[in-house]
């Protein structure tokens, strides 16, 4: 009977969808990598922006596809708002920011701007929406690392 369970449980996380295969890890591995999540936020609103625009593009058209089109684009846009409310809950203030730390309030307070302004791009496609998550994001860069970002992509 063990045997079988295990066989299961194993079955199981083989076929587990990707992204929780991919998500980082909750067990104190030591393993972090705190550009990375930001590039990802970011990537992720660069999407929400895109799909606020096809939405608005495509709005009050009534052919199927494109109906189907704008279904789709919504399920995108929030998709990606969930995945940067889900690295700010999950990665950054399950793991990284520390209530014993200094600066920990700034941290605190910039980390839930990040969400109620992801929360913000789910309930609108108005491109000021995803304009003031990146900025949130940037901000919260400023707080956690306490300098300005640096990163490859000339837009940021």
């Amino acid at each position: 009977m063990k045997r079988v369970l295990l066989s299961c449980t194993l079955l199981a996380l083989l076929l587990a969808p990707v992204r929780f295969v991919l998500a980082h890890c909750e067990v104190p591995c030591g393993i972090y990598d705190d550009q990375l999540r930001f590039v990802q936020m970011l990537e992720d609103t660069k999407t929400i922006a895109k799909a606020g625009n096809q939405i608005g593009e495509l709005a009050g058209k009534t052919d199927a596809q494109s109906v189907n089109q704008v279904t789709r684009w919504v399920a995108t846009k929030e998709q990606h708002a969930t995945n940067t409310q889900h690295i700010i809950a999950q990665y950054f203030m399950t793991q990284r920011i520390k209530a014993d730390k200094e600066g920990y309030d700034v941290k605190l307070k910039a980390a839930h701007a990040v969400m109620v302004s992801a929360m913000k791009t789910k309930q609108t496609s108005d491109p000021e929406a995803a304009h003031d998550l990146e900025h949130a994001i940037l901000d919260f860069y400023r707080a956690y690392e306490g300098k300005d970002p640096e990163f490859h992509d000339h837009d940021h």
